[in-house]
């Protein structure tokens, strides 16, 4: 049995439910154990996974967040620095599946979410137990 942590910027409640719900699932289902660490916004996900990295706790990970385009420039910095901090720490050997959602607007995102439907937090966990495989396979 593998430990995971689902790492979840939380600024849209019923959202981050939806996909910490299909994540815990996903993970549960494999028969792996699986703890929630909130942090305030999705640039935060990938600097907590490498601190908790460091304790060496976990076997892997899954970042959960929301980031829905605004008005300003700040939805591209948020979507794409989270994503190059998570693919920085995939590429150094951790096992992450990014479920954080970069969409237009909230319809797009419960969709998305909700693990009935598109089920991106399952999704991100299924990533992350593949990446585990294979992290586990060449070791």
């Amino acid at each position: 049995m593998a430990k995971f942590l689902i790492v979840e910027a939380r600024f849209y409640d019923h959202l981050n439910d939806m996909l910490v719900a299909g994540a815990k699932a996903a993970l549960k289902q494999a028969g792996h154990e699986v703890e929630v660490l909130t942090v305030p916004g999705a640039l935060e996900i990938p600097g907590a996974i490498a601190l908790a990295d460091g304790s060496g706790d976990y076997d892997g990970y899954v970042a959960i967040g929301v980031v829905i385009r605004g008005e300003t420039y700040h939805f591209e910095i948020v979507a794409g620095e989270s994503a190059r901090g998570i693919m920085a720490l995939t590429m150094d050997g951790l096992a992450i599946g990014n479920g954080i959602l970069t969409v237009e607007n909230e319809a797009q995102a419960l969709v998305r979410a909700d693990p009935k439907q598109k089920d991106k937090g399952g999704e991100a966990a299924k990533a992350a137990l593949a990446l585990l495989a294979l992290r586990e396979r060449w070791a």
